[in-house]
């Protein structure tokens, strides 16, 4: 039984992870580079001085950060293409993105 409560924790510690920090609405890096068809995280950090929002109209995600917080997206399996994702409190600033491939 004790395996079985491991598995998920297990599955969950092999996913590909990218750090993604956000400042002002710009994001470094500002573009993201994964494997098409493989599950991934984005570590997102709010090192700016004001609120954040990663937020990605075809990906359907979208995450408020206050300064200072960390927090994760996971991204479901993508075809090969580029996703843009933006700052919604910073829309006059270039967009960043996900290229698959």
């Amino acid at each position: 039984m004790l395996v079985g409560l491991l598995l998920p924790s297990i599955a969950h510690s092999q996913l590909l992870t990218y750090e993604l920090s956000m400042r002002d609405g710009h994001f470094t890096p500002p573009l993201l580079e994964v494997p098409a068809g493989q599950r991934f995280k984005i570590v997102l950090k709010n090192v700016g001085q004001g609120p954040a929002e990663f937020e990605s109209t075809p990906l359907r995600v979208e995450k408020v950060l206050s300064p200072g917080v960390t927090t994760f997206v996971v991204i479901h399996p993508l075809r090969p293409g580029h996703y843009p994702f933006f700052d919604e409190f910073n829309p006059q600033l270039p967009e960043g993105g996900i290229l698959a491939q």
